[in-house]
């Protein structure tokens, strides 16, 4: 048995977990996570503790916070990462080499790997000597067929790594993993969250997905603008003379659901005030509608649906998201085909740590 710390970093928040693996064996000793960091609202809660006020809303502070609690003795700690680029895809043990590669990969996901990058270096130094793993969203995708990889663009492009990678891809592992023995043939997975994809998963393996070259890319979701006609992007650089980090805040970080509504990104809120809010009403219809759409073109590609799971924030406990992306739907004959299953990405970065190990 090897006890790990499983860290799963987001922009401004960290889950976390202590897990117990063995062979075929998981026991959750401690769970947990960090939100609002960096800003005054920095709070921290786990197993047994009430969700407090951080008093340094940073990683360091959470780090400190974690070693407060004396955790068992770590074998080793494992790390969510969002895009290893073209060279890292499958579980690999961190050192001098990996560092460079991951903060070469930061290009294509500037929202996620400079923050995992800091919580790799801070667990360093207050874990001394612990071996650390970084568990790669694009490794369930990395042998997409070279149809859904390929992006219609020219060739020395693609050879300096411009594909479609795909993400999401320790929620699907943790879907195919609880499904088991039950993992049929035409399996589709709607990821939503505050990020959002749709994967098309064939015999257990990955054959296409809605995000792209980066997390930007796909549905609709909270800040992401999603996919969006090149030409829009063309015509923003021209006429309104935005560059490329202005170009980036827009459509990671106000676009989406906070940019239709003008209001929130949060589903919870937009439900309170779509009742008198059209712009609120519109921005759930557009999600619910993009979902439906792109679920479609995944059974399309898979000729068929046995199965369609819903997961994430929004898959798990929206109800009403749920009915109306399925209500669209029904000449697939969806009904009896839906379930909805928890995205258990921390415990599959804690599965694959201990492989490495």
């Amino acid at each position: 048995m090897k006890t790990v710390l499983a860290l799963n970093s987001g922009s401004s928040s960290l889950k976390f977990g202590v897990y117990l693996v063995g062979q075929g064996q998981l026991d959750t000793l401690l769970s947990g996570e960090a939100e609002g960091l960096g800003s005054q609202d920095a709070a921290f809660s786990a197993t047994g503790v009430d969700r407090e006020p951080l008093a340094d809303g940073s990683v360091a502070g959470v780090m400190q916070r974690l070693e407060q609690m004396q955790l068992p003795a770590l074998d080793v700690i494992g790390h969510r990462l969002v895009h290893g680029g073209s060279q890292l895809y499958q579980p690999t043990l961190i050192d001098a080499q990996v560092l460079t590669q991951l903060e070469q990969a930061s290009a294509f996901a500037p929202l996620h790997v400079p923050a995992a990058l800091k919580v790799i270096e801070e667990a360093g130094r207050f874990f001394k000597g612990v071996p650390q793993v970084a568990c790669f969203d694009t490794g369930f995708h990395q042998h997409l067929p070279s149809v859904a990889r390929t992006l219609a663009l020219p060739r020395e492009l693609r050879e300096q790594g411009v594909r479609r990678y795909g993400f999401h891809g320790l929620s699907c592992a943790s879907i195919v993993r609880q499904l088991g023995n039950e993992v049929p043939p035409r399996l589709v997975i709607a990821h939503l969250g505050n990020g959002a994809s749709i994967t098309a998963v064939h015999q257990g393996q990955s054959v296409d997905t809605s995000m792209g070259l980066t997390p930007s890319g796909g549905i609709v979701m909270g800040t992401r603008s999603g996919d969006l006609d090149p030409g829009v992007l063309i015509y923003l650089l021209r006429h309104n003379k935005l560059d490329a980090d202005a170009l980036a805040q827009l459509i990671d970080h106000q676009s989406g659901l906070l940019g239709i509504s003008g209001l929130a990104s949060d589903m919870r809120k937009l439900h309170a005030a779509a009742g008198h809010d059209a712009d609120a009403a519109l921005a759930i219809e557009m999600f619910c509608q993009a979902a439906r759409k792109q679920i479609a073109a995944m059974v399309a590609v898979l000729e068929g649906l046995d199965l369609l799971v819903f997961t994430g924030g929004i898959g798990e406990h929206d109800a009403p998201v749920r009915e109306w992306v399925c209500a669209g739907l029904g000449w697939l004959g969806v009904a009896g085909k839906v379930r909805v299953l928890p995205s258990l990405e921390d415990e599959e970065i804690a599965r694959l740590s201990a492989e490495v190990v």
